[in-house]
């Protein structure tokens, strides 16, 4: 089942991202795709300040490290970027199966190949024509179910 809703400007992606957070559990991976300028990790930033329970959390873009992980009360959490991975048998060095027992946050998710956990949260964002963002949420089954999505953005 996909959820389909429209972020009408960034603080509704903030929103969307604090209120996924309230559900992430130890062993989650959320995969985040879009094009360049999409709000990946807008959201991410969102996000990992509401995992970690820090509203001002330095979230540096992980783009030259490819990964960067934080405390949070619940587990370690590891924001990934890809851009730049050659692929994924680099993986290994950037501490991938330990980090998988925390929650992974990972932009560019199609450079993992084979390695795309089947479990995850899905999310792919969209630039419409008015600069509005499309956002589709996918796994999780049940519970995106019982995730309100209220006040994130307009259902489609």
């Amino acid at each position: 089942m996909a959820r389909d809703i429209i972020l009408q400007n960034e603080g509704a992606t903030i929103k969307l991202a604090t209120k996924l957070a309230e559900y992430a559990q130890a062993g989650d991976a959320i995969l985040l795709s879009g094009p360049l300028g999409a709000g990946k990790s807008l959201f991410a930033r969102a996000f990992l300040r509401a995992f970690c329970q820090v509203p001002n959390l330095e979230v540096p873009s992980p783009t030259y490290t490819l990964v960067q992980s934080y405390e949070s009360p619940l587990c370690v959490v590891s924001h990934f970027d890809l851009w730049r991975l050659g692929g994924p048998d680099e993986l290994e060095e950037l501490g991938w199966d330990e980090a998988r027992e925390g929650v992974v946050l990972v932009e560019w998710p199609q450079k993992l190949e084979d390695l795309l956990p089947e479990d995850a949260l899905n999310l792919e964002i969209h630039v419409l024509a008015d600069g509005q963002r499309q956002a589709r949420l996918s796994g999780w089954e049940e519970r995106l179910q019982k995730v309100d999505l209220a006040g994130c953005g307009a259902g489609i």
